[in-house]
């Protein structure tokens, strides 16, 4: 390049900007700092989902709402954090960024679960504060050390491409390290509180390298008294999985029920010493769906698409001895609370793997399975994976000749996912029927219908529905069956899912927690 001449003095000066001071400010410390500060920022990304999802599902629309609210603090914190270096000395900012959100990070479990308690209406509002204020000072760290790190044009694309990277690499390794480590060992408030500590802790050394802000110990103060305030905060869990927050519920009338509240909805009722003793209407529905289907005391050879509280393989076991239940359920930690609360013992006949499933039909041999049970939800809906034809087909192929499709379906509104499903099942079966409340399925008046839990079953081979009708009747859950016209009438145009197109969670009807499973 060459040398520029000055207007007023004539003289020659070299393309260099004004150096900025690195005083306690090394590229080992600036690389460290703008890592770290990345990580920080994926790490509340992805836990803030998992603090989200007991107050709002675990949606597609959840998700996509934390991601995009994660991305703005980024894009802001580092835009305004760019801007701001150019005013004011860097050094004096880094240390109150980190502080400051660590603070924030530490209060996060007690705030978000307080409001989900006592102030649900602002939920949205505080949710999105707890992810802006520490991802927007988390990301304008970057823009900070890069700063104090330029001192000459020479050295730019450098220095910039170099801590881009390093921010990169720190998202990676946060992304990976929560997901794959620290959700399977720590609860979600430990690594929130772990991470505040962590992030004063960083405020503290750089203030000490630097010379600048002495916050930190406030700030300490802060993220101690987070810590305090989570083990009061409301909604906690007897145990964090890798999925949900959990809690087993003793029958408030006695005796040795227990309910499997996962994420704040109750997913089983399990009876530990009478395990036909069937609580949720939905639950009754399917046992007498199986009960009519199948010849009274004949072993089955099943398959059970999610757990819970393995009720149902809990019911065919005690009801027909010798049958033999192997279910996929995602969440080991689920697995192991069976075992440690529900009862479960290994001489039951239920065999359960710790997979997804549609991974696990794919390993079925073909018509291995006289029964095939779909009770799945990821927060309030059916995985979407589970619902397309390519998934029935392969519960299709599964099936012996004689076997049986029986899937709960949850649902309100106009019922649109449940109507889609009816309908990709009709394309993959020849023959299908709905179970429900009359208005829920066509049979009554449609301004009763409030929605809720469905039972549908599909099958190559007729099935007495009569027979299935007088086992609803006995067990009084006043649900009816719609199949032929009338479930061609209620099902109308419903569009069909498929691996390719399957929009569940936009199909859905919004519901009310309160209303369970």
């Amino acid at each position: 390049m060459s040398p520029v001449t000055s207007p007023v003095t004539g003289s020659s000066t070299s393309p260099v900007v004004e150096s900025t001071p690195r005083d306690g400010l090394g590229p080992r410390a600036a690389a460290i700092l703008v890592f770290g500060s990345s990580a920080a920022v994926l790490v509340v990304e992805i836990v803030a989902l998992r603090l989200l999802a007991p107050y709002l599902g675990l949606t597609l629309e959840t998700s996509t709402m934390v991601i995009g609210i994660a991305l703005t603090a980024i894009a802001f914190g580092s835009w305004l954090g760019g801007h701001i270096a150019d005013q004011v000395d860097p050094r004096r900012l880094i240390g109150p960024s980190l502080g400051v959100s660590g603070a924030v990070v530490a209060l996060t479990p007690a705030v978000l679960r307080s409001t989900a308690e006592w102030a649900p209406p602002v939920l949205l509002v505080i949710a999105s504060l707890t992810i802006l204020v520490p991802g927007a000072l988390l990301s304008a760290v970057t823009p900070f050390v890069t700063k104090l790190r330029l001192t000459s044009l020479a050295e730019t694309g450098t220095v910039v491409g170099r801590l881009s990277g390093i921010g990169t690499v720190g998202a990676i390794v946060g992304t990976v390290l929560t997901g794959f480590v620290l959700v399977s060992r720590l609860p979600v408030s430990g690594i929130l509180l772990g991470l505040g500590a962590l992030l004063v802790v960083g405020s503290a050394w750089v203030e000490w390298r630097t010379r600048g802000w002495t916050g930190a110990p406030a700030l300490a103060l802060v993220v101690a008294a987070g810590g305090l305030a989570a083990t009061v905060a409301p909604g906690g869990c007897d145990v964090e999985t890798k999925y949900h927050c959990a809690r087993v519920v003793a029958d408030p009338g006695g005796g040795d029920g227990r309910t499997l509240v996962l994420d704040g909805l109750r997913h089983s009722y399990v009876d530990i010493d009478d395990p036909t003793h069937l609580k949720f209407e939905y639950v009754r529905a399917v046992a007498s769906v199986v009960d009519a289907a199948f010849p009274h005391d004949e072993p089955l050879v099943a398959h059970h698409l999610g757990g819970g509280g393995l009720t149902l393989p809990r019911y065919l076991a005690a009801t027909r001895p010798g049958t033999r239940s192997l279910v996929s359920e995602i969440d080991g930690g689920v697995v192991r609370i069976n075992h440690e609360h529900l009862g479960l013992r290994s001489e039951a006949g239920i065999d359960v793997r710790v997979e997804d499933g549609r991974l696990g039909l794919r390993r079925l041999d073909t018509g291995s399975r006289d029964l095939v049970v779909g009770d799945a939800f990821g927060g309030v809906s059916v995985p979407w994976h589970l619902t397309t034809a390519e998934a029935m087909t392969d519960v299709r192929r599964v099936l012996n000749d004689e076997g049986l499709y029986v899937a709960n379906l949850i649902d309100h509104g106009g019922m649109d996912f449940a109507r889609a499903e009816v309908a990709t099942l009709g394309e993959t079966f020849a023959h299908v029927a709905l179970l429900g409340e009359p208005a829920d399925i066509g049979l009554g008046p449609t301004a009763a219908s409030k929605g809720g839990n469905l039972v549908v079953l599909a099958s190559d081979r007729p099935v007495d529905l009569r027979a299935i009708q007088r086992a609803l009747d006995a067990r009084h859950t006043g649900w009816k069956i719609a199949t032929g016209e009338d479930l061609a009438s209620w099902t109308g145009a419903a569009r069909l899912l498929t691996d390719d197109h399957a929009p569940v969670d936009q199909l859905l009807q919004p519901y009310s927690p309160q209303s369970g499973q």
